[in-house]
């Protein structure tokens, strides 16, 4: 048997209560979190913006990719052997970015969120990145993509399966639970792909209410798990691409999808 026929990846979704505008806080908690479930997981999954929250104060949040946070997170990575997934807010040259990272022992990938939301006055503070981001990990093709992006489903299109995975870090409001749990859903299915999901739970710095909701999704549309609400937790799940693939096999419905093309 072919061994990427055989492939499975451990996934840590870690759920917390984001504190505002803190980074050391947040980067303690990142560190705890990572060295909890060492040698137990081969990703951990953080929330949108988890070292300050959802903050359109770029200018003063702002890194550059070598900054503080992802020295840490790259020296961890490399000290627990596990890939480390969120967004952070970034600086590059004069322009500000939602950016998303996949910081891994061996490489790092990062990705501009394309959709920025303007009800939270996000394109004043930021720039949108035009680049989809896949990549390849442990014998699966990643997608990273970053909260209001869930709400574009030509963006996510998986075109003759070019990943098998597909990543939203998320500050999603309580409010909007329905309409997160119900896209999550409806990408797998579309996609025919893995969906693993993580917001952020707790109140922030604007009065928004985050229940979390975090979870992960097979390509039928079934929950694998899912992190129950309000509740700070690092649920770690196995998922397997051999399982996918004979899905995917059985019940070919992405030979017969349109094909966008973005203007």
């Amino acid at each position: 048997m072919d061994i990427l026929q055989d492939q499975s990846l451990r996934i840590s979704l870690a759920q917390y209560d984001i504190v505002w505008e803190d980074k050391a806080a947040n980067l303690d908690y990142i560190y705890n979190a990572i060295v909890s479930v060492a040698g137990k997981t081969d990703i951990v999954v953080l929330p949108e913006m988890c070292t300050t929250g959802f903050s359109m104060n770029s200018r003063s949040l702002a890194e550059p990719n070598d900054g503080v946070a992802m020295r840490e997170i790259k020296k961890w990575s490399q000290e627990y052997d596990v890939a480390v997934c969120g967004s952070f807010i970034a600086k590059e040259q004069e322009a500000f970015f939602n950016r998303g990272f996949f910081i891994t022992p061996d490489a790092e990938y990062f990705y501009d969120k394309r959709h920025l939301f303007r009800m939270g006055n996000e394109p004043k503070s930021f720039s949108a990145g035009n680049d989809r981001l896949i990549f390849e990990y442990k014998g699966f093709n990643i997608c990273l993509l970053i909260c209001y992006d869930l709400r574009f489903p030509i963006w996510a299109r998986n075109v003759d399966n070019s990943y098998d995975l597909l990543i939203y870090t998320a500050n999603w409001p309580a409010s909007r639970a329905k309409v997160w749990n119900t896209l999550l859903t409806a990408r797998a299915i579309e996609n025919m792909s893995y969906v693993c999901a993580v917001n952020r739970i707790g109140r922030d710095g604007n009065g928004l209410e985050y229940t979390g909701d975090s979870k992960l999704i097979n390509a039928k549309g079934e929950d694998i798990i899912s992190i129950e609400q309000n509740k700070s937790h690092i649920e770690t799940v196995c998922i397997s691409k051999s399982e996918l693939e004979r899905f995917r096999e059985k019940f070919p419905v992405w030979k017969d999808a349109d094909e966008f093309k973005l203007l």
